[in-house]
């Protein structure tokens, strides 16, 4: 009898495991917002890299309104 116990209790596992792990699965909202804020943040690491080597003025205030933009969007995505 055991056995027979046992085997239930295995194949109850298998038929659960399914939803266990549809609850662990991130829904496409928040695959597409992970992207976005990765590709931000990329941008905004690339911005901060070329205004530290930026040479022009004007260069470097369109460089410090893009990182203050990537930062804004960033923060739209924390909240």
């Amino acid at each position: 009898m055991a056995r027979g116990w046992e085997s239930k209790s295995v194949e109850s596992q298998q038929i659960d495991e399914p939803v266990r792990e549809s609850r662990n699965k991130p829904d496409r909202e928040e695959i597409e917002r992970t992207r976005k804020r990765e590709g931000l943040e990329m941008s905004r690491r690339r911005v901060q890299n070329e205004l530290a080597n930026a040479r022009s003025d004007v260069h470097r205030t369109a460089l410090r309104n893009a990182l203050e933009h990537l930062e804004r969007e960033l923060g739209l995505l924390g909240s």
